[in-house]
């Protein structure tokens, strides 16, 4: 899946109007920063929580797209909001709607490549811009555009092969290690997906960049105790290992029986990896595991 700013980059050569919120007050469908863009055809790309609100916000930004005119909108999320089906979240929403996006497709694809964190907003006067550390109190909306976080798989088999193509849908950058060419290639792994082929020993000195997160799903109890026994000493930002408590228990104590970590770097070790969703098969398990990188992520950018 796109990010926001591919799409926007490659819809830039037809009229559309991008719509976002800005900030939210109490219960929303959407934090702060959902993104949609409108074209006159009625189709839309991303969501600002759907429902109502998308449908008001859509019909506002169709007749921005007619008038040429950017407006902010701030809405209430009531019984009382207009419609017969209404909305009950009770929060309030405030955002922009801006008709000449397609006209700052450069910084769109600036953002879809984005290396380092890139800051950039909406002013007063509806211009999209790049934003620096001197100009608040100029901005309607302003945010911070990270890369996609690295996300390290070591493990190449059926719950790999899941939680890779959900990861790379979920704005990850996959990179799997495995000694297996029969299975780490791209028959079982999207395109997109960075594969590293070859004895563990070898693989297993590769260092992961800063604030990547690492999750180990090989073939076996041992190769799970080789691959931590390494990349538990690595500073991944989120480092899960798949298995039961009783594994967890187990490999923990081996591992301070022979002095291959401490407790310290073991208590940083999510074993089982993935939320407590009752995951039944592999696609279930693959769920449960992204939605815990994706809470990670969420807490770390909170920081």
């Amino acid at each position: 899946m796109a990010r926001i700013y591919e799409q926007l980059a490659a819809a830039a050569h037809r009229p559309f109007v991008l719509a976002l919120i800005a900030g939210t007050k109490g219960s929303s469908p959407q934090r702060a920063g959902a993104k949609a863009i409108f074209s006159a055809d009625g189709k839309i790309i991303g969501t600002l929580g759907g429902g109502c609100l998308e449908a008001e916000v859509q019909s506002r930004a169709l007749q921005a797209l007619k008038s040429g005119q950017p407006a902010e909108f701030e809405m209430v999320l009531d019984h009382d909001f207009g419609w017969d089906d209404g909305l009950i979240c009770g929060g309030k929403v405030n955002g922009v709607i801006l008709p000449h996006a397609a006209q700052s497709k450069n910084l769109w694809q600036e953002l879809a490549a984005v290396s380092e964190p890139i800051r950039w907003g909406v002013k007063k006067d509806f211009s999209i811009a790049r934003a620096g550390d001197d100009d608040a109190g100029e901005w309607l909306y302003q945010e911070t555009v990270s890369p996609p976080v690295e996300l390290w798989i070591a493990g190449s088999g059926h719950v790999a092969q899941a939680v890779a193509s959900l990861a790379l849908q979920l704005d990850f950058a996959v990179t799997v290690f495995d000694d297996r060419a029969e299975l780490a290639n791209h028959e079982f792994f999207p395109p997109m997906a960075k594969l590293q082929v070859g004895g563990w020993h070898e693989l297993l000195k590769f260092r992961p960049p800063a604030n990547a997160f690492g999750l180990i799903v090989t073939r076996g109890h041992q190769h799970d105790a080789l691959a931590l026994s390494e990349w538990i000493h690595f500073p991944f930002a989120f480092l899960g290992l798949i298995g039961s408590r009783r594994k967890a228990r187990i490999i923990r104590e081996q591992f301070l029986r022979q002095k291959l970590a401490t407790a310290e770097e073991f208590d940083h070790v999510a074993c089982p990896v993935g939320l407590d969703i009752a995951a039944v098969g592999t696609h279930e398990i693959a769920v449960s595991v992204v939605a815990q990188l994706i809470q990670r992520r969420a807490e770390s950018r909170d920081k």
